[in-house]
């Protein structure tokens, strides 16, 4: 399919690796293929149990002085497909097309995030006529679901001190810093009891929101679904006594949900109907520019427990007063958030209720505060009041990584500025973002690294219709070489 699209090798070891299923948690036959590669190549390599894996390509001649450089990617794609697709992304190879000046695969993501940088350093590493200087090529696993490679990965044994990742998506912008984040997990420990004489059941949804990347997105002031059900739900409680059920909602903690759900029970049926269609006409109106399909709809519905009382008002009272979105913006750089939280995951369980939010900042007291805060909240009113009480609400933190903090002086940084320069006629956009890197690991495991970020254009990341920009992939292959050639 790609044989013929220039660079060559490049397409040629993408294809490659689109034939090698390789999402997160099964990277281990891409990490051997790239290790055959470094053998059959007899280029220094080592391999981990995460499978990492890192390729050294020694000194072009004329470059043996020259300060090693850090090349690094990840392995690792985000599988998801259309319903109709019929591929196996655990076994299946890709199927690729081509559409003028696009690569995407049939039904399917296509992991241009991040194979093109596997390809690219796979066509550096074979070539025996570009001029670099020692390079080391760092490829990680597990990236897309919290950078478990890169939080695993050794650096002791790495010379380099200076890296370029090549794991951004917009040709011409370069990331020179990243937020640091976390999962934080609220279990509320709810109590039940029979929901025969607690009155009619009814099933609440809301539906049709913006969504999007809560790192990307969470500073466009979108409505959050379960923040919104936690909004409905106080209303409701406002005009008529109900129980809950179950509240939940979204997938993944760092997507912004598009929808959410509560099942719950009243002696007043009508009036909780005609009180959350009156805020629903609120929220649409609230939300008209950022969430213009915003719907909630009441429905009859049909429950055999439901909580008590006293839990009912404490979930409630959680889901409508706990922090969510934007906290704080940066005093450095302009636009850009420095911390905000997002609860991309509800869910209710037969013992627990269970929140789980995205924290993100570039500040990490920030983040140790907004951690706290949540431990307070969730452990002062998470849990069961009475005789039968139990254990108060427990806050679990999880995956938490560090930030890439922006650094003004950067001689990476200015060689790649300059070259871009020299090569595009045009100056590049220099910015840090909200969404978190392996930077920030890579950062934080070897002292004094100098790095910065770039990539090609690459659109609609994360589902099926992700596709790669073939004019960008070649403009960029060049100017990674004219920098290569430049870093002595």
């Amino acid at each position: 399919m790609l044989e013929y699209v220039m660079p060559i090798s490049v397409f040629r070891y993408f294809e490659a690796l689109c034939m090698i299923p390789h999402g997160s948690r099964n990277t281990k036959t891409i990490s051997d293929f790239c290790a055959a590669f470094a053998e059959s190549y007899h280029l220094e390599h080592w391999q981990d149990s995460a499978n990492n894996i890192v390729i050294v390509s020694p000194p072009y001649p004329g470059y043996e002085d020259a300060e090693t450089l850090i090349l690094q990617g990840h392995l690792d794609m985000v599988c998801e497909k259309e319903a109709s697709s019929r591929i196996d992304m655990e076994r299946d190879p890709l199927e690729l097309r081509m559409d003028g000046d696009f690569i995407s695969a049939n039904g399917t993501t296509l992991g241009g995030d991040d194979g093109i940088a596997i390809a690219m350093m796979l066509a550096i590493l074979q070539e025996t006529n570009i001029p670099h200087p020692r390079l080391e090529c760092v490829m990680t696993a597990d990236e897309e679901i919290g950078m478990l490679g890169a939080a695993a990965f050794d650096a002791s044994r790495l010379r380099g001190r200076r890296m370029l990742n090549l794991d951004s998506e917009v040709e011409g912008v370069f990331t020179a810093g990243c937020a640091g984040g976390c999962t934080a997990v609220c279990t509320l420990t709810p109590r039940w009891e029979s929901a025969s004489d607690a009155g009619d059941a009814l099933h609440i949804s809301i539906r049709g929101l913006t969504g999007g990347h809560s790192g990307v997105e969470i500073g466009k002031n979108r409505a959050n679904a379960n923040m919104l059900l936690g909004r409905v739900l106080r209303e409701a409680s406002a005009k008529a006594d109900i129980r809950l059920v179950r509240v939940g909602g979204g997938m993944k903690d760092n997507a912004i949900p598009v929808s959410a759900d509560a099942e719950i029970v009243t002696q007043e049926p009508l009036g909780v109907r005609r009180a959350i269609e009156q805020y629903a006409d609120t929220l649409r109106r609230e939300f008209q520019s950022t969430d213009p399909g915003l719907t909630v709809e009441v429905v009859d519905s049909v429950a055999v427990m439901c909580m008590d009382v006293d839990s009912t008002k404490r979930v409630i009272h959680f889901l409508s007063s706990a922090p969510n979105g934007v906290q704080s913006m940066s005093a450095d750089l302009p636009d850009l958030v420095q911390t905000s939280l997002n609860l991309g995951i509800l869910s209710t369980e037969p013992e627990a209720v269970t929140a789980s939010f995205c924290v993100r900042s570039s500040d990490p007291r920030e983040k140790s505060a907004l951690v706290e805060r949540f431990r307070t909240l969730t452990e002062s009113g998470g849990g069961r009041r009475g005789k039968k009480s139990a254990p108060a609400g427990k806050l679990r933190v999880t995956g938490d990584y560090p930030a890439w903090t922006y650094q003004p002086y950067s001689p990476i940084r200015q060689l790649c500025v300059e070259v871009f320069r020299d090569l595009y006629r045009t100056e590049p956009k220099v910015e840090a973002i909200h969404a978190g890197l392996e930077c920030g690991y890579f950062a934080d495991k070897i002292p004094g690294l100098d790095c910065v970020s770039f990539g090609p254009d690459l659109l609609d990341i994360h589902t099926p219709r992700e596709r790669m920009r073939i004019s960008s992939v070649q403009r960029v292959w060049r100017y990674l070489l004219e920098v290569l050639k430049r870093a002595r």
